[in-house]
């Protein structure tokens, strides 16, 4: 599979995607109306039953009152102040209630208010349902883009060694003079894809695990017990091209993944062994600041371009000159796997490079969680 398939490929999945977003945005919008005109209208029947209700009672009593047949009720003297200050006694003063029509036309208005009103809550509800529709998906909708992304990743990068193997198996099944020392090394060619296949599955798996609510294990560990297990881990591939790594190591005991920061720096040292010329010094140190530990490791290899450093921990990400697989056998995941640890490690990751004076990665981890 080409890089402009795989290209074509990642651009199609992102439109589809966005095409089912756009959907489920409206989808979702329709939901938050609908509840939110429910409610509303719901208030607004009670509100409109219960004061046109209040009108009709006073119709009533206006009737009766014409009929002679109701009088109100004695409860004292009202007071009530002329221009001269002059009290005049309840029994003396006659109360007119609002006329039928001017009752009707109050019904009239309190509806069209309360129509109004509710015509109101449907336009701002809507603008700010869609809005919040928007934010409520956008977690799920990066996470589908960043899946889609990472299937079409791993399909490319699956599909470059199972496509070499397959070629290479199918020309030399046709050759009639096949001999053994040829087939041997075509078993050997064939292993080193299998290997790499391998690898790329491991990485997705350790990858996957991080993802893991419970993948990390937290317990008490300490961090130079920890660098001296990753020292050993690639202390052979050091040996091969004659790189010393020298140590700085301030004993700190913090609450981590045993397991997790062992991969941890065994990524950062693999890298730094892989990118560095023969002969030269790696640094591993760390300290305690604060309530937190730092640990860096520093290379002298050739260096990373600085259009390359936003897009260092993407996953499958290899710059032209620094992350070639053909050069280091890498699938570029390793960097993205060392960023989910820390995440789930509430730390952060520093990247210091300049062309042909190598790089330094700069892990900063608190002590507890």
């Amino acid at each position: 599979m080409s890089k402009a398939r795989a290209l074509r490929l990642e651009i199609r999945a992102l439109r589809n995607s966005k095409h089912m977003f756009k959907s489920a945005r409206i989808k979702l919008t329709a939901w938050y109306l609908l509840i939110i005109m429910l409610i509303s209208i719901s208030f607004s029947t009670v509100i409109y039953n219960f004061l046109t209700s209040e009108f009709n009672r006073v119709v009533r009593m206006e009737k009766l009152r014409q009929k002679g047949l109701w009088n109100p009720p004695k409860t004292g003297m009202i007071h009530i102040f002329l221009e001269n200050n002059e009290i005049i006694p309840e029994r003396s003063v006659l109360v007119t209630p609002p006329s039928v029509e001017v009752i009707e036309e109050a019904k009239n208005r309190l509806l069209y208010t309360l129509i109004v009103i509710n015509l109101a809550i449907l336009g701002i509800s809507g603008a700010l349902g869609y809005f919040l529709a928007s934010r409520t998906l956008k977690p799920i909708k990066d996470m589908v883009d960043e899946q889609n992304r990472f299937i079409t990743d791993a399909s490319h990068e699956l599909r470059t060694p199972l496509t070499s193997l397959k070629s290479e198996i199918e020309v030399n099944l046709r050759d009639k003079n096949l001999k053994l020392a040829d087939a041997k090394k075509i078993l050997e060619s064939n292993l080193e894809e299998i290997n790499s296949l391998q690898y790329l599955s491991d990485n997705l798996i350790k990858l996957a695990q991080t993802h893991q609510p419970n993948g990390i294990k937290f317990e008490e560990i300490s961090v130079e017990t920890v660098a001296t297990q990753a020292l050993k881990k690639v202390e052979k591939l050091a040996k091969k091209k004659n790189i010393k790594i020298e140590t700085a190591i301030n004993n700190v005991t913090l609450l981590a993944g045993r397991q997790s920061l062992l991969e941890l720096l065994v990524i950062f040292l693999d890298n730094a062994i892989k990118y560095s010329p023969e002969n030269s010094i790696i640094h591993l140190n760390s300290k305690k600041s604060g309530s937190s530990v730092i640990i860096a490791i520093k290379d002298q290899g050739f260096g990373i371009e600085k259009k390359d450093l936003p897009n260092l921990f993407d996953r499958f990400y290899r710059s032209n000159r620094a992350r070639s697989k053909k050069d280091t056998g890498g699938f570029g995941l390793g960097l993205s796997i060392a960023k989910d640890i820390v995440d789930k490690h509430n730390g952060s990751i520093n990247v210091k490079s300049e062309g042909g004076k190598g790089t330094t990665f700069t892990v900063k981890l608190p002590i507890k969680n």
